[in-house]
């Protein structure tokens, strides 16, 4: 259970308003005695001006009053760090990789999505990792940030305690197409969280050597939603438009010049030429294009290319 700061925005709105409030009233503390003191000592009421040379309780007091508001904005901050650094035990775990340019949310019972589904006033424990490039994962409606380390497992927790869709998105520069890293956590009430958490899981299931798992249609189906979780619509359109890669339209059995070993060598869109660009993307790099596609090895399974070079075939 979550202790008295229900909500994890707090810890973040005490601090600023905390500080927000010190400074203000030094602010206009400081202005009104500068006003008195236009006032009172000007020239015409203090025509000989007087040396003051020391006064103790002055000092004393110019010392001790910002040691106790310096000591009290640590107190306010070490709390709310402390808290939000701290997940509750009932938190629900669910692991974050980020990549180039897209989010991947993985639950305990092995579901994947590309927007962070929660239910509401349930704990919520982001296990945080990249698949590239340092991200940054920022949902500003809980006032949260957290940096996304390749090789590294980084946390976060917060409580998602109203109903409802917010922006969730990547606030380090990570490339290209930073600007696009965009996705949303959706508060949903506990019973549909329940029913879309048990619902059945395509991406999970395995293939079975001489058996088709997936007719047609569903592979197809799959993969449309496939590309969009792993961020590849960021870089390949799908209506023949340019971006920062090749567009998916078309480009199946299309003749490409790609550079392999720094020679230039055409080469067909195949089967197994997506499959290699998938793995090795820096091996055979499409001439006129930026060496930043990410590798997927590890993070496709052998059924979801499948279903990936079926899908072209459909573009």
């Amino acid at each position: 259970m979550v202790d008295g700061w229900a909500h994890l925005a707090n810890p973040a709105d005490v601090a600023f308003f905390f500080v927000l409030g010190i400074s203000v009233a030094l602010l206009v503390g400081i202005t009104g005695v500068m006003i008195y003191f236009v006032i009172r000592y000007s020239r015409k009421r203090n025509p000989v001006p007087e040396d003051i040379k020391e006064h103790l309780p002055i000092e004393i007091l110019w010392t001790v009053i910002p040691t106790i508001l310096v000591l009290a904005i640590f107190w306010v901050g070490w709390k709310g760090f402390v808290y939000m650094r701290t997940a509750p035990p009932d938190a629900m775990p669910v692991k974050v990789i980020a990549r180039q340019w897209s989010w991947t949310f993985i639950y305990p019972n092995g579901k994947e999505d590309g927007v962070l589904r929660v239910p509401v006033q349930k704990p919520i424990n982001l296990l945080i990792t990249s698949a590239d490039v340092v991200h940054s994962l920022f949902i500003p409606a809980y006032r949260i940030k957290e940096d996304c380390v390749p090789g590294m497992e980084t946390h976060l927790w917060f409580l998602p305690d109203e109903l409802g869709s917010y922006d969730l998105f990547c606030s380090e520069y990570c490339g290209v197409a930073h600007s696009a890293m965009i996705t949303k956590v959706e508060v949903m009430p506990e019973k549909d969280f329940d029913e879309w958490y048990q619902s059945e899981k395509p991406a999970a299931k395995t293939s079975v050597p001489g058996k088709k798992d997936h007719g047609p249609k569903t592979a197809v189906g799959h993969a449309a939603a496939l590309i969009a979780a792993k961020g590849c619509i960021a870089c390949h359109s799908t209506d023949g438009s340019p971006k920062v890669g090749p567009s998916f339209k078309g480009i199946f059995g299309k003749k490409e010049t790609v550079l392999h070993d720094g020679k230039e060598v055409a080469v067909s869109v195949d089967a197994p030429f997506i499959r290699r660009k998938l793995l090795e993307p820096e091996k055979e790099r499409v001439k006129g294009f930026p060496p930043i596609m990410p590798s997927q090895k590890g993070l496709l399974k052998d059924h979801e290319i499948d279903e990936l070079v079926e899908y072209l075939k459909t573009l």
